[in-house]
C-alpha cells in the first residue's frame, strides 16, 4: 500500500515540477521567474525525500538538507542583487 501512495506522490511531485518549469520559462517579471525557481528546488527536495522514503535509506535526508540550505542562500543572493545591484556590500 505504501509503494502505491508514494508512486502516486512522485506523479503529483513531477506534475508540481513541469508546471513550475513552464512558469519559470513564461514568468512575465524576473521576480515570478526566481519564484518559480524557488519552488522548483523545493519541490525536488520533496522529490528527493520520496526517493529516499522508497528505498529505505538516510542518505537521501542529508543531501535534501544539503540542497534546502544552498537554496535558501542562493535565494537570498539573487533577492539581494535584484534589488540593490551588489551581493557583498
Amino acid at each position: 500500500m505504501l509503494t502505491l501512495i508514494l508512486q502516486g506522490c512522485f506523479v503529483v511531485v513531477g506534475l508540481a515540477l513541469l508546471l513550475n518549469l513552464y512558469a519559470a520559462i513564461r514568468g512575465p517579471s524576473v521576480v515570478d521567474r526566481l519564484l518559480a525557481l524557488d519552488t522548483m528546488y523545493i519541490n525536488s527536495i520533496a522529490l528527493l525525500l520520496l526517493y529516499g522514503i522508497y528505498l529505505g535509506t538516510s542518505l537521501n535526508f542529508e543531501v535534501a538538507l544539503l540542497i534546502a540550505m544552498l537554496g535558501f542562500v542562493s535565494t537570498v543572493a539573487v533577492c539581494k542583487f535584484l534589488l540593490r545591484g551588489d551581493i557583498i556590500e
